[in-house]
């Protein structure tokens, strides 16, 4: 028994002398806990010392809120087009998007809302509101991407997972130019979504545009070659059979290059057994045919063709540049007709934007929140007050709970 006295003397020993978690006194157990109590009275016995904390960071709140700068947001929402066509729409969308920077803001393309979230986040849309709006200057910021950057904070831009109506809110400095931002926006999706080629009709408006500006340059050309031959023979425009057979030849050869575009223009979303591909190649086909024998001169009837040939050196030059003339007009009408009916496919298939609310402008403050802020700095400070008070009267409030 002394031996385990002495043990038990040494053991308390090393123990702090102001806190001992678990003592032996006569066989009971007795454990430490806080005076409850004592914690309220102490809070109410230094409240000056806490009222003071608490003014001191209210009215550091109240200087903050005044010095932070003024904010106005400005709010737009649109309701976008259902893209139909399924997945495969949206696949080819999104491939058109990594052109304008948002690829890697799609993700996992759910709905057409999020992808016209991703092109109101794409580089293309804030470059061109960067430099619409000068922004490098106002943001002050070194670089074009910094204040890119700049802009896709101050934008806030939100799908409705209900209705798929996206709102884009936008927070500047002052009332017009949040608002003008909100409405350029807008704008930029429009054009972005005009130039995006969304399905077949769209491709096919493209590839006509671009064969009807290179043959409008070729018809030019062929009037000045015709306009100075006319001026070296001094012949005038022949009449009679030569003339019906020029207007022939012209326009059977204009025939063959509008099938021929339009083969081309098919062979992008068609195969070669593709039946309007092999209805196409059988007509061309046709074609250089009669025209093979238009330039021969061989025909059946009263009134046969007359060979190039037999035409005189000067008449025949002239008659070359007018057949040229006539074979571009021909051609150019064609393609004028095609490239109109490929833009009305379009405009009837193109996904069309609603807005449903424009750009408002905003009549107040979007921030600082003055009075959340002045009622956060009164929180902090009465916090920091109380624990500044039970921090430096800590050592009262130990009292001892026996524990049987």
């Amino acid at each position: 028994m002394a031996a385990q006295e002495t043990q038990t003397v040494e053991h308390e020993a090393v123990l702090p002398t102001d806190f001992q978690p678990n003592r032996q006194i006569g066989g009971a157990s007795e454990e430490y806990g806080v005076d409850v109590l004592a914690i309220f009275g102490a809070l109410l016995h230094h409240k000056k010392t806490i009222l003071r904390i608490t003014s001191i960071a209210v009215a550091l709140a109240v200087i903050l809120a005044f010095i932070l700068p003024v904010r106005y947001t400005s709010s737009a929402s649109f309701l976008p087009p259902n893209l139909n066509g399924g997945s495969a729409v949206a696949s080819a969308l999104a491939g058109q998007l990594a052109a304008f920077g948002a690829g890697d803001l799609l993700g996992g393309v759910k709905n057409s809302a999020d992808i016209y979230a991703g092109i109101l986040k794409s580089r293309s849309v804030a470059g061109k509101l960067v430099k619409q709006f000068d922004l490098t200057q106002y943001y002050k910021a070194k670089r074009e991407s910094e204040a890119e950057k700049d802009l896709r904070s101050a934008t806030s831009i939100t799908i409705d997972t209900k209705s798929s109506i996206v709102t884009v809110s936008v927070t500047a400095k002052t009332q017009q130019l949040a608002h003008d931002l909100a409405s350029a926006y807008m704008d930029a999706l429009r054009e972005t979504n005009g130039r995006l080629a969304l399905g077949q009709s769209s491709q096919r408006r493209l590839f006509f545009e671009e064969q009807l500006a290179n043959e409008k340059n070729h018809l030019e050309d062929a009037e000045v070659d015709f306009k100075k031959t006319e001026e070296q023979t001094g012949l005038i425009a022949p009449t009679g059979q030569t003339e019906a057979q020029i207007r022939t030849i012209a326009e059977t050869q204009a025939q063959i290059a509008a099938r021929q575009v339009q083969l081309a223009a098919l062979r992008q979303s068609a195969t070669e057994g593709n039946p309007e591909v092999v209805r196409l190649r059988s007509e061309i086909a046709d074609l250089q045919n009669q025209l093979s024998n238009l330039q021969r001169g061989s025909g059946k009837g009263s009134s046969p063709n007359i060979p190039t040939s037999k035409v005189p050196e000067i008449q025949l030059q002239y008659v070359r540049k007018a057949r040229e003339v006539k074979y571009h007009e021909a051609l150019f009408e064609i393609l004028a007709k095609q490239y109109e009916a490929a833009r009305l496919d379009e405009a009837r298939d193109a996904p069309v934007l609603q807005i449903l609310d424009a750009a408002s402008y905003p009549d107040t403050r979007s921030s600082p929140k003055r009075a959340v802020i002045m009622l956060v700095g009164a929180l902090l400070g009465l916090i920091v007050g109380c624990a500044w008070v039970l921090f430096k009267n800590r050592s009262l409030f130990a009292s001892e709970v026996p524990n049987s």
